[in-house]
């Protein structure tokens, strides 16, 4: 909805609700999608979204507090009453109650817990009582499932009986006597097959299961994996216990790429919008990494006092520190983003160390070679116009040549096989972060063009 047409709907909203035509409201609402009205009415003043809230539907209300903002639905939750607050959260889809009762402190959440239904409270509880981040906690039981022995007839009457308020009919499961999963299959083979036909004819047993204490990274892997729209969750003894559903699935793929994308950046994952998170806490957040990183580029200074003989002697070698050191960091900034993503989409494993390496080996070796040749050619090209350089301006480009060719080499290798590394010790690959491999090449950069400058500018400069 264009930025005009949002302000004139949210003025129109607003002015109902000032005169207390509800259905005009109602009407209003009715012709937009829950997910596309949703941002608007989180902008209006919580009073008046209070008023929205008791005076339309239910449904509406669940639907359209799914999608609003953290926030805006703690503030909500404050202004209704008791009666209100109980009937809204009883309503709301299990995985997103879930998910909104877990970002609330524990002792929040319980009084909110307190206002559902016993059956609602008890889906609830055993919900979060799963690990967090596991697809336990992600769940529905909002699901449809049939018995094989049904007949299509018959189980189409099933679900337009008990589909209504599920939360996909994308996929019908089929269970035995026990609730024991047999198949998941598609709803549009039920609508294309006989009426007589039996379910079990539908089946092919090609279907994929996840467990509760999945975590989701792996159901995100498994999503990728099979292409469904929905995945059953089964109990230790196969028994279906619910379903996690495709839009899920992109919350968490979106989380999951936030982190990694803030991590690679130096900084420790935020878990909050970076509008609404408390600047002491993102300063916190960031901080920890700035001051290793800090003490890190310490040893740059140790490793440059360490050559400082040879910086005196040839003090030109000094013009080329930011090149040869910026060169190694940013190739191996490329390194680990590349293969820090490639880890999260599961293009290879950790047994495959080896073919990474001598990817990056290859690779690093042509990368240094095109760089050294350029900044060879650099020098020897301007000692032309300049003696900046003095008489031995060959060595001197090929000091720096070959110092680049061995700089990005290292700098590939280090920056490919650092997340792999820690992904075997049970860490976060993203933790190293570009910025964290460009300190640790920075340091080593250094010591291997001092050294090559001492070998090759013996005798002469050195």
């Amino acid at each position: 909805m264009p930025g005009q047409q949002t302000a004139s709907f949210k003025a129109e909203i607003s002015a109902h609700l000032a005169n207390k035509d509800f259905d005009a409201v109602k009407q209003k609402l009715e012709s937009w999608l829950p997910s596309d009205v949703a941002p608007i009415l989180s902008e209006l003043p919580i009073e008046e979204l209070a008023v929205l809230f008791r005076n339309c539907s239910k449904e509406l209300a669940a639907a359209v507090f799914s999608y609003l903002e953290h926030n805006a639905k703690h503030k909500l939750l404050k202004t209704l009453t008791q009666a209100q607050a109980a009937a809204l959260l009883n309503e709301l889809p299990p995985d997103d109650r879930t998910t909104f009762l877990n970002e609330l402190p524990l002792d929040l959440a319980m009084q909110l817990l307190c206002l559902l239904s016993p059956e609602e409270r008890r889906v609830a509880q055993d919900l979060l009582a799963y690990p967090e981040h596991s697809v336990g906690r992600m769940m529905t039981l909002d699901y449809v499932a049939v018995r094989p022995e049904w007949t299509v007839r018959e189980a189409l009457d099933f679900i337009r009986t008990h589909g209504y308020d599920r939360e996909t009919l994308n996929m019908v499961y089929v269970t035995d006597e026990s609730g024991h999963l047999l198949d998941d299959v598609r709803v549009r083979r039920f609508l294309l097959a006989a009426p007589e036909t039996k379910v079990s004819a539908l089946m092919d047993g090609n279907y994929a299961t996840l467990s509760p204490v999945d975590d989701r990274e792996r159901a995100l892997r498994v999503f990728r994996q099979y292409d469904r729209v929905a995945l059953p969750v089964t109990s230790p003894d196969s028994k279906l216990i619910g379903i996690v559903t495709a839009d899920d699935m992109l919350d968490v793929a979106t989380e999951e790429a936030t982190e990694d994308i803030q991590k690679l950046g130096g900084s420790e994952a935020l878990d909050e919008p970076y509008t609404t998170i408390a600047l002491t806490k993102m300063v916190k957040k960031r901080a920890g990494w700035l001051v290793v990183l800090f003490l890190g580029e310490m040893l740059t200074a140790t490793a440059m006092s360490y050559f400082e003989d040879e910086i005196a002697k040839a003090v030109v070698l000094a013009l080329f520190v930011p090149l040869i050191i910026s060169s190694g960091g940013n190739a191996g900034s490329q390194a680990a983003t590349l293969v820090i993503r490639a880890l999260a989409l599961g293009e290879f494993k950790l047994r495959d160390w080896w073919r990474v390496m001598r990817r990056e080996l290859a690779a690093g070796t042509m990368l240094g070679v095109l760089l050294g040749t350029i900044g060879f050619l650099r020098i020897v090209i301007w000692a032309q116009f300049t003696h900046i350089y003095g008489e031995h301006y060959l060595l001197v480009a090929t000091t720096v040549g070959a110092s680049l060719v061995g700089i990005v080499l290292w700098g590939s290798l280090m920056g490919s096989m650092l997340p792999l590394l820690l992904k075997r010790l049970g860490y976060d690959p993203a933790t190293s972060s570009a910025p964290f491999v460009a300190t640790l090449v920075d340091v080593t950069g250094l010591i291997i063009y001092f050294s090559l400058a001492f070998l090759i500018l013996r005798g002469t400069l050195l």
